[in-house]
């Protein structure tokens, strides 16, 4: 296999320990993470933490309005679990009211109708209930004094508030209010502050401490401040009393209320998993697009990639074809199971993915093509309004690329930890950017967007019902090795995370890479399937490829009929990772977009 850094060379050290390690998408995040940590803190403290103040450094990417799928393991119980913190559709989101009341065809992918109940707080009071060892306190301070007090603010959340400003000016002004300080779109690296975010988080930790007693009983008082108190008072009313305009060019008023926020809470389930040359690779169920990481694989698994250079037409090209066949059965089958019968026991099977791998032929394939199930109608919807889509599809190293009204196709963070006793975190925070809606002026943050991953027709796994999950883009993944946990790791990206991912571990597995290495080698992503942020458009056989791919595989799959389009350099996925095998414990961070690092002892 060829080594594609020369020399070698990677951009940053692969961090090793015995200590402990975390990487996260902002190096203040992983700094707070191994800080915690430090102080005695276990990884699943130290991802709370780390979580906390992502959505205040991060802005842009995350906020406590959205959602976020983990992957825990812990060693006291043995077995990996994956904790959803993905809230669904508000009682009100009804096709009647969206479809028939308010005649739109699409879910705006802006403003408050495309709110779901915020998964956040509620999923990270759970897993520091039942799985952490420190009070709310300890993990809530270091994001409050950044929120209070300041943090650098990095270039693309500057660059995202410059290409919304006049919306926030014109339509948003609780946005413009706090981020346009003094009317202007602040420089990259002022200190830059959210004090009614602070302020928020402050009002939660003392109505938590007031009763006194257990961290127990501060965690759960703090969990109803959020839910049944104040904050869910407060999105009530600014749904109620807000007509906000959004991405269809109307105002709207949202639907989420206060009785929602009560009614959910986050809740544990299995992993859905693959076995893959002597690996058990680990997803979340088919509420994300995490199995289609798996099924790309189990496509794959009919090849002898060990002799495919990672950076060659031939590897690429199959990875293409295989990611269009595992796409095409997100569209048609994956739902919230407990609404859409989803048959992922077939779409993993051998049997079913040889026929599915018999379809790759020398050629790019323009068409969608889902599996054919017994008992299922396997419908793939197209929309043709790619000049739509060109608005949000330039590269952007996996940071939303935004439009003038907010709209995205990629955003999220990642958190990564493992600590000395072998606990593991993976984490994809996400939603709640300062671009999905205005920010509600008592709280200092806006609600999420994820809705718009439904749709408006009728009989789909993925069409709109109240009290459903959204088939998002978020995804965390883990692996086992000889059945014992070896590897997390994740990317933000919008719908190439389960692109970027997969190669990132077919490159450490059969090109013998390691994490750093393979997080750095030249990466790509494919738009051939219908996008999962508004307007849902497709744009078949295009792949997007960074410029330090040879110009010989760029020029081999034009021949072979993919619309190639070449980005910067270093414009593709936004990776950490953390391994351990026996007492070493090992991460890596991507250096796309300067921010991402990693950190270990």
């Amino acid at each position: 296999m060829a080594n594609i850094n020369a020399g070698p060379f990677t951009t940053r050290p692969e961090i090793e320990g015995t200590f402990g390690v975390c990487a996260t998408t902002h190096w203040i995040a992983t700094a707070v993470g191994m800080s915690i940590l430090e102080k005695g803190g276990n990884a699943f403290d130290a991802g709370i933490a780390a979580a906390f103040t992502l959505q205040v450094v991060e802005p842009h990417l995350c906020g406590p309005g959205g959602d976020v799928p983990v992957i825990v393991y812990d060693t006291k119980k043995g077995a990996p679990e994956v904790i959803c913190g993905q809230g669904p559709a508000p009682a009100g989101a009804t096709i009647a009211h969206y479809r028939g009341h308010l005649g739109l065809d699409i879910v705006p992918g802006t403003g408050l109708l495309a709110a779901c109940i915020p998964g956040t707080f509620e999923t990270y009071m759970m897993i520091l209930r039942d799985y952490g060892t420190m009070r709310l306190r300890d993990v809530l301070e270091p994001s409050l004094g950044y929120a209070r007090g300041g943090h650098p603010i990095v270039e693309r959340a500057c660059a995202t508030i410059a290409t919304v400003k006049q919306l926030f000016t014109e339509h948003w002004p609780t946005s413009a209010a706090v981020y346009l300080p003094g009317g202007k779109v602040p420089a990259p690296g002022t200190l830059f502050r959210n004090t009614a975010h602070a302020e928020t988080y402050q009002r939660i930790l003392k109505e938590a401490e007031a009763g006194g007693g257990s961290r127990e009983a501060e965690i759960e008082r703090a969990r109803k401040a959020w839910s049944h108190g104040f904050v869910a008072e407060e999105i009530d009313r600014f749904c109620r009393t807000n007509e906000i305009m959004d991405v269809s060019g109307r105002r709207h008023k949202g639907v989420l209320t206060a009785a929602d926020m009560a009614g959910w809470q986050p809740t544990i389930e299995a992993p859905v998993s693959l076995d893959y040359h002597g690996y058990t690779l680990l997803k979340p169920g088919p509420w994300t697009q995490g199995p289609v990481m798996l099924q790309q694989l189990a496509i794959l698994k009919g090849y002898d990639l060990d002799k495919l250079d990672p950076t060659s037409a031939d590897f690429v090209h199959l990875w293409i074809e295989a990611a269009k066949l595992a796409y095409a059965d997100r569209e048609a089958f994956y739902g919230d199971p407990k609404f859409a019968d989803v048959p992922m026991e077939t779409l993993l099977s051998e049997r079913y993915n040889s026929d599915r791998r018999r379809l790759i032929g020398q050629y790019a394939s323009m068409e969608q093509r889902p599996g054919v199930i017994e008992g299922y109608d396997g419908k793939v919807i197209v929309k043709s309004t790619a000049d739509r889509r060109e608005a949000v599809s330039a590269a952007g190293a996996g940071e939303p690329t935004v439009g003038a009204m907010g709209q995205v196709k990629g955003d999220t963070v990642h958190i990564d930890i493992i600590d000395q006793a072998g606990n593991m975190f993976t984490a994809t925070p996400s939603g709640g950017w300062l671009q999905s809606s205005p920010v509600i002026p008592a709280l200092g943050w806006p609600l999420g967007s994820r809705a718009q991953m439904f749709w408006l027709e009728e009989g789909l796994p993925g069409t709109l019902v109240p009290g459903k999950r959204p088939r998002s883009t978020l995804s965390v993944g883990m692996a086992l090795k000889e059945g014992k946990p070896y590897m997390v790791w994740g990317t933000p990206g919008g719908d190439q995370q389960d692109q970027w991912s997969a190669q990132f571990f077919l490159r450490h597995l059969h090109a013998g890479m390691s994490m750093q290495e393979a997080i750095d080698a030249p990466a790509w992503h494919i738009e051939h399937f219908p996008a999962s942020f508004w307007p849902r458009a497709a744009r078949p056989g295009v792949v997007v490829v960074e410029s330090r791919l040879p110009a010989a595989t760029i020029k081999e799959l034009e021949r072979r009929g993919h619309k190639v389009e070449v980005g910067p350099d270093w414009s593709e996925g936004r990776l950490t990772a953390a391994s351990q095998v026996g007492p070493r414990r090992r991460a890596a961070a991507n250096p796309r977009g300067m921010q991402g690092y990693a950190a270990g002892r």
